[in-house]
Formats: C-alpha cells, sequence, structure tokens
C-alpha cells in the first residue's frame, strides 16, 4: 500500500525553515495560475494532509483553514493572465510561487518545491517530484493554492457570466467550450492557448481536443 506524504524531508534541514511550494492552474483555458507556500509546525501538523488533487473540494476547505491555523506561516500569490501572456506559462508560475514565499510572515532558508524545474525563488530550492504526494508541506501548499483558485474563479463566474468558471474553474469542460464559441473569450481567457484559438476560429476545442492535453504548456 503507498504511503502519503510525510515529513522527512522537512525534518532533514535543520539551518532554519523549510516550505512546501506547489501551485494549481497551470492547463486551464482561462485565470491566473496560484501558488502557495507553506511552513508547517512540525508539532501541528493537520492530518489528512495529501495531494490536493485527491480530495474532495469540501476536504480541502476543511484543510485550508486548519493549515492556515496551524502552520508556522503561509502565503498566496498569483500571476495574472496577462503575466502568462507576457512571460509564458512555466515563467508566470515561477512569480506566483516568488509571490507565495514573499507573503510568509517567516522566511525560509529552504524550498520544498513540487515537480522538477528550479524555479528561482527568493531562498534555495529541492525539487520533489510528486512532491505533493511525499512532503506533507508539499501537500498543505498545493491544497492552499487549489482552494484559493478554485474560490476566485467562482467570483469570475460572476464577473463573467456565460462560461461556466464557478464548475470546471477555467479548465476544459463542454459548457466551456460552448461559451467560448457563443459568447467569444472574455478578459480571462487565455488567449494563446489553442482551445481558445480553435474557438476564436469557430472550430469546437472539445473535438479537437479530446484526446489531447487541455492546452500548449509553454507557448509564448
Amino acid at each position: 500500500m503507498a504511503k502519503g506524504p510525510s515529513m522527512l524531508l522537512e525534518n532533514a534541514f535543520v539551518d532554519g525553515p523549510v516550505c512546501g511550494v506547489d501551485e494549481a492552474g497551470r492547463g486551464p483555458w482561462a485565470g491566473p495560475v496560484s501558488a502557495a507556500a507553506v511552513i508547517l509546525n512540525p508539532r501541528k501538523v493537520p492530518k489528512g494532509l495529501d495531494d490536493s488533487k485527491k480530495l474532495s473540494a469540501k476536504t480541502r476547505e476543511t484543510l485550508e483553514v486548519e493549515i492556515k491555523a496551524k502552520a508556522v506561516a503561509w502565503g498566496v500569490g498569483f500571476a495574472s493572465v496577462e503575466e502568462i501572456a507576457s512571460l509564458n506559462i512555466l515563467h508566470a508560475t515561477g512569480l506566483a510561487m516568488c509571490r507565495a514565499i514573499e507573503a510568509l510572515a517567516v522566511q525560509p532558508v529552504f524550498a520544498l518545491v513540487d515537480g522538477n524545474y528550479r524555479f528561482k525563488l527568493p531562498c534555495e530550492v529541492k525539487t520533489v517530484v510528486g512532491g505533493d504526494g511525499k512532503s506533507k508541506s508539499i501537500a498543505a501548499a498545493s491544497i492552499l493554492a487549489k482552494v484559493a483558485r478554485d474560490r476566485l474563479m467562482v467570483e469570475m463566474d460572476a464577473r463573467y457570466p456565460g462560461y461556466g468558471f464557478a464548475g470546471h474553474k477555467g479548465y476544459r469542460a463542454q459548457v466551456h467550450a460552448d461559451g467560448l464559441l457563443a459568447l467569444g473569450p472574455c478578459e480571462i481567457h487565455r488567449l494563446s492557448w489553442g482551445p481558445v484559438k480553435l474557438a476564436l476560429m469557430g472550430r469546437n476545442p472539445m473535438a479537437v481536443f479530446a484526446d489531447l492535453q487541455d492546452e500548449l504548456p509553454f507557448e509564448d
């Protein structure tokens, strides 16, 4: 049986605070990318921390409150659609991570970052492939980043009705494609994304991208 995340990676660092860092929203057709950084208190680690994708929305929201109450420090950062367009999604993700770390009330000496890309951050970095399933700090960050972005996309649904943002949070969905075809893109759509470009040409992105990734990941 596979084990869940632990504090082993965090406990290996003794020179100062270690934060976990993760992002949410690299793949959607619309909306910003978010990131979170969390320094957990090893004596007050919330139970049930795991990769946010494995948890229900209700569980994520419950854990969000507990993480914020018990952590030594936490921070959330965003990079806007405009910044994604100008920097590309990879570098915009790094910008959101920098903002999350800078928002921490206690600055870390080391960051455990989910994935294999070594972003340039305000402290030393250790990448951890599948980190949200290995490190409780990264798992906590994945939860905060996901909940913060989902909450923002629900707000965007009220501001930009017709696309169904509250349901799919900007990701691939038939109601999203229908809205794009009927209304065209709104201010928070990622215009360089393949599905959005297809909709602008009057083509159904759900049909074309049925068996492909949702986006062209690092397209400028």
